[in-house]
């Protein structure tokens, strides 16, 4: 009996695609303040640079697109709840890679229990960004933005920045309708073409 179990055990682990490691939580040591949504800590004895995993803060050191609005106060208090906090803890999510191209560690980042990429947009420091699979807590932050815009706090409260998000995405649609345009008249012409050929 004894060796049914241990040969379905066996099958189970070989055939259950889990990742262990993906779903637990590590502390880690703050090292170093880099900005809103990125900093350095020591994991497993080694600085390790992590990027805080589904958000995106205003940019507040950026080589080309220099401080936006709300990037220096955002980045400022992530480095307080940093070094402030008792403990620090990262988890890596299944659905998304564990690094990224300039192997940043993709986390959720916990500060004395709390999920800092909630806290960061509840407070109108973040929003949610990067989203490309279907990441643990998604819906949260989702609700959590929604409710930042509707109080207008941190970057919701100027007027300009919703905007501008909103013609960003005007144009980028008004962009595909005219590359559709200029498909379907290139068809009509190869089309007419054709006809007139056949004639």
């Amino acid at each position: 009996m004894k060796k049914i179990y241990c040969v379905l055990i066996l099958l189970f682990i070989f055939l259950v695609d889990f990742n262990v490691y993906a779903l637990s939580k590590k502390e880690v040591k703050f090292s170093k303040c880099v900005d809103g949504d990125t900093a350095r800590v020591i994991l497993n004895k080694e600085e390790t640079k992590v990027r805080f995993l589904a958000i995106d803060t205003p940019e507040s050191v950026h080589p080309t697109k220099g401080e936006e609005p709300f990037g220096k106060e955002t980045s400022e208090y992530t480095c307080e709840k940093l070094k402030n906090a008792k403990t620090i803890l990262i988890e890596y999510d299944p659905e998304s890679d564990k690094t990224d191209k300039y192997d940043r560690h993709l986390v959720w980042i916990y500060v004395d229990d709390i999920l800092l990429q909630k806290d960061l947009i509840e407070k109108g420091y973040a929003k949610v960004a990067y989203l490309y699979g279907n990441y643990l807590y998604t819906d949260e932050l989702k609700e959590a933005e929604e409710a930042a815009k509707k109080s207008g706090v941190g970057i919701w409260s100027d007027s300009s920045n919703q905007e501008k998000e909103e013609n960003e995405e005007y144009n980028i649609i008004e962009k595909i309708i005219d590359q559709i345009c200029e498909i379907l008249e290139k068809l009509i012409e190869i089309l007419t073409d054709f006809i007139n050929d056949m004639v």
